[in-house]
């Protein structure tokens, strides 16, 4: 699984013109998921996430995780950041996983981040939409569930 995570002042997510979820303090994550993953890359990588020391202390170092700073997560499947754009001009998609198993997988990686005791707002899965962020720093960073 392929994560991009943002630390975020404000995230909401848009399907047409209505506003269907969002968060105030915490992370913005866009999750990729490939065709080989399985249960331990929604584990690895949901325990990451949550415990990550990206938030700022007392003293403005990074040394609090989401689960310290009582955060939010906003959940966004994201099959195109499995795309490989290293031939030609069209990325091509052959290693994300079908729609059927990811929407799965995308399910069991929110009950497992909301099993830490996040609270969770999420996307909608297949549908096209817009997301809306006020990064915090800003801080961005991409994990990859296969490196941890």
């Amino acid at each position: 699984m392929l994560a991009v995570i943002q630390r975020v002042k404000e995230a909401w997510v848009e399907v047409g013109e209505k506003r269907v979820s969002g968060i105030k303090n915490g992370v913005l994550a866009l999750i990729g998921i490939h065709k080989e993953d399985g249960e331990r890359d929604i584990k690895v990588l949901a325990k990451k996430i949550v415990f990550l020391r990206i938030f700022e202390d007392k003293d403005g170092k990074m040394n609090l995780s989401l689960k310290d700073i009582n955060g939010e997560m906003l959940i966004v499947s994201q099959f195109t950041l499995l795309g490989d754009c290293r031939k030609g001009r069209r990325p091509s998609f052959d290693k994300a996983a079908p729609a059927n198993k990811a929407e799965g997988m995308y399910e069991a990686f929110v009950s497992e981040i909301r099993s830490y005791g996040i609270p969770v707002a999420t996307g909608v899965f297949g549908a096209r939409m817009s997301v809306y962020l006020a990064n915090d720093g800003p801080v961005t960073f991409i994990l990859d569930s296969r490196d941890l």
